[in-house]
């Protein structure tokens, strides 16, 4: 289930940046993708600290 969610807002993300592209607001989704790639990493990374 998690990675649905994961796949999902990849894709959301793709989508809002092709969309947003041609009004000069590309960045915003990218952003935002990049934030939520840290999180993701981030959680991984701590999870496997948890696990060792």
């Amino acid at each position: 289930m998690e990675r649905i969610i994961h796949y999902l807002i990849i894709i959301a993300c793709a989508i809002a940046t092709y969309l947003l592209y041609n009004k000069q607001l590309g960045a915003i989704p990218l952003l935002i993708l990049a934030l939520y790639l840290f999180y993701y990493v981030y959680r991984s990374v701590k999870r496997q600290k948890k696990d060792n």
